[in-house]
Order: C-alpha cells, then sequence, then structure tokens
C-alpha cells in the first residue's frame, strides 16, 4: 500500500490571480466574508494555514455597501488613542460619510489571523470608496469566478 504525501505549499510557490469586487449593494459582513477567505487562500485546493497563498484583492465602490437594520445609526467604532481617557467613539453612519473604506477594511481584519501572516494579508487588500484605481493593468478577475 502506498501512502501519499500531503501536500504543503512554499513562499512564493502559489501564483497569485490579482481579484476585484464590486461592493455596491452588497451586505458589509457578507463581502467581508468572500475577502477574508480569497485573503487567507482558502477558496484553492493548495491551501497551506502557515503560508500566504491567497490573491489580492481590489474592493470598489466602498462607499455603496450597505449595513442592514439600524446598524448604520446604533453600531460604534471604537478607536483608543493611547492617552489617558483616550477612548474615541463613532458611529457606522458617521464613518461612512467620513472614510468607508474603514469600515471594509475593519471587517476583514478581524477574519484574518491575527499574527504576522494576517498583517500580510491585509496589506493585499485595497479598498477604494469610488470606482478609480490603479490596478486596472493587473488584469483583474471577478471575486467570485
Amino acid at each position: 500500500m502506498m501512502r501519499r504525501q500531503t501536500y504543503m505549499a512554499k513562499n512564493g510557490e502559489v501564483p497569485r490571480t490579482w481579484r476585484v469586487v464590486d461592493a455596491e449593494g452588497q451586505s458589509l459582513g457578507r463581502l467581508a466574508v468572500d475577502v477574508a477567505t480569497v485573503l487567507m487562500g482558502k477558496h484553492r485546493p493548495e491551501y497551506t494555514p502557515h503560508v500566504f497563498c491567497g490573491d489580492p484583492v481590489v474592493v470598489t465602490n466602498a462607499s455603496k455597501v450597505v449595513l442592514t437594520g439600524k446598524k448604520a445609526q446604533q453600531k460604534v467604532r471604537k478607536h483608543y488613542t493611547g492617552y489617558i481617557s483616550g477612548l474615541k467613539t463613532e458611529t457606522y453612519e458617521s464613518v461612512m460619510q467620513r472614510r468607508p473604506e474603514t469600515l471594509i477594511e475593519d471587517a476583514v481584519r478581524r477574519m484574518l489571523p491575527k499574527n504576522r501572516l494576517g498583517r500580510v494579508m491585509m496589506k493585499n487588500l485595497k479598498v477604494y470608496s469610488g470606482t478609480d484605481h490603479p490596478y486596472a493593468d493587473k488584469g483583474l478577475k471577478a471575486l467570485n469566478a
């Protein structure tokens, strides 16, 4: 009987395919799940937990992402400045008006591993509030294709 070896990818061995997703009309959480899965590389058969084998993702139209129910008015984003009594709170509605990219970045970051590899994955996420981005020459494929 022949034993099969489990395939473990090595750094730089897995080819990268740039992905693009249009966030217009999509729910924030469901979008973040799809993006985090592709960033981690779990959509590939060569997935290896300790190696970055995901694809870079470009998210466009971040300002048109949808929050269901009353989340925009009730949900709060907290940030600690590092100073005494430096806890800053802001509703998702005001964050959406000021800088909508942060909502998607925060949602995806929380779904990734909390280690060095997670930070590498976050560097491969590019979020833009409009449709214009500088990665059109990368041969982008749709996220779910």
